[in-house]
């Protein structure tokens, strides 16, 4: 397997990065131009190997796509007549939010599809969406295990439902969803959450940019939804924010070596609930700087910090980020409320507790949270699990400490190809960044 030897920074960094647009966005901007009634243009956009499966799904249905990857920019026609689609089928890879968006769409829609995915896929959740997707009418047909992957999406007719019951406990994806999709119904109907975990800062996207889009979701509560009826979506143009999870990896490289780093374009100002691991940043003694090129994070001297104890529920993808500061903080960290992120593209809390015991780090797991104790890291092998957040997070250890390989570092292709080609390149490491069987 190929891996990425990092050997430690020398001196405290000072650069400007520029990262790709948000994926949680850009596959929001495709599924709600791909139901517009008119051509959409986005800029901005994020050429991935997670955003390609939305994409090349859309031109599979028919819809015209023009992609620009030179200009940041992708096209998408008009709204097509899904219900007069038969037997097309669509394979969403590893993709897990093109898989629910990209479902739900097409289960309202009255066509007929084929829907399969990656092994890894298979095994991810989507039972809560496919139930709710049954009782709002749809057809689905399990080609194996009931409610996974591959399946059938054999028609829809419409009933009536007052309310339907929804878990996100797993996948706030679900709820999103269920939101864009919903409002093509010719009847309006109510969501209402199950679970102990209420939608926040994903789902508080989708509701921003359905509005940008023309439609207003009523909120009736924490865990009370109205999606109305009928609605047309539509906007000519809409641009995409800098991803917040991946200028989040540079801005903890700052925290943790007393550097300086500006990420283009970001602001304070995003929708994106990874903004708050800039303010957690700020708490633990890091200096935070609106400038005209983008965001400045400038951390501590000699990148003193404590540890911390903090709730990320809202800020989950930012998990590992942490853990992997956690080793070089003073005292321990604890981590609480993320046992969601077990279900994505990895056991993310099962990966991180056994990639720092690797590390020689004392990690307790518990269903819902981490507790880490700083300690002296020894050298390891970093095993990813085909989880580009995990490569991406643990090449922090490597910046700081000697005899760090990550394995698998192609897994970054998922939402930031070139991570460690500009990792490398912004910390003045690319002649130690090197790559090894």
């Amino acid at each position: 397997m190929n891996g990425i030897k990092i050997k430690p920074v020398k001196t405290p960094p000072e650069f400007t990065a520029e990262v790709p647009g948000s994926k949680s966005i850009m596959n929001r901007a495709l599924l709600l131009a791909a139901l517009s009634e008119n051509d959409t243009l986005l800029h901005g956009t994020v050429y991935s190997s997670d955003t390609e499966v939305f994409v090349n799904a859309l031109k599979t249905l028919g819809y015209r796509m023009e992609p620009d990857k030179e200009n940041h920019t992708t096209l998408i026609g008009k709204r097509i007549p899904l219900e007069r689609v038969k037997n097309a089928e669509i394979n969403v890879g590893s993709a897990g939010t093109a898989a629910r968006f990209l479902t739900a769409m097409l289960a309202l829609s009255g066509g007929s599809f084929y829907m399969d995915s990656s092994e890894q896929m298979k095994s991810r959740p989507m039972k809560p969406l496919l139930e709710a997707l049954e009782l709002l009418g749809a057809r689905i047909g399990y080609r194996g295990k009931p409610y996974c992957f591959p399946f059938y999406l054999a028609g829809y007719t419409e009933r009536d439902i007052k309310e339907v019951p929804l878990n996100i406990d797993q996948s706030s994806q679900f709820l999103s969803a269920l939101l864009m999709t919903g409002v093509t119904r010719k009847n309006k109907f109510m969501i209402r959450l199950t679970g102990n975990r209420t939608a926040k800062s994903y789902v508080e996207i989708t509701e921003q940019m359905m509005e940008s889009f023309g439609v207003t979701i009523r909120k009736k509560s924490d865990c009370l939804y109205e999606v109305p009826a009928s609605r047309c979506l539509q906007r000519k143009e809409y641009r995409i924010e800098p991803d917040i999870s991946s200028a989040c990896y540079f801005y903890a490289l700052a925290a943790l070596t007393g550097g300086s780093v500006t990420v283009r374009n970001v602001s304070r100002k995003s929708m994106q609930g990874d903004i708050r691991f800039v303010a957690l940043l700020e708490q633990m003694g890091c200096t935070v700087d609106e400038r005209p090129e983008g965001l400045n994070v400038t951390g501590p001297e000699n990148g003193e910090m404590n540890g911390v104890d903090i709730d990320m529920s809202d800020f989950s993808d930012q998990t590992m980020t942490l853990a992997a500061m956690a080793p070089f903080l003073k005292g321990k960290t604890v981590i609480r409320n993320v046992g969601h992120i077990r279900g994505q593209e990895s056991d993310r809390l099962s990966a991180v507790s056994s990639e720092l015991n690797r590390l020689g780090i004392e990690v307790t797991e518990s269903e819902n949270g981490l507790v880490i104790v700083p300690g002296e890291i020894k050298p390891a092998k970093i095993r990813t699990y085909e989880d580009h957040r995990m490569a991406m997070a643990f090449s922090l250890i490597g910046c700081m400490r000697e005899g760090i390989e990550i394995l698998d570092p192609d897994c970054c292709k998922k939402t930031f190809p070139k991570y460690f080609e500009i990792l490398g390149n912004a910390v003045s490491i690319k002649a130690h960044i090197r790559k090894s069987r």
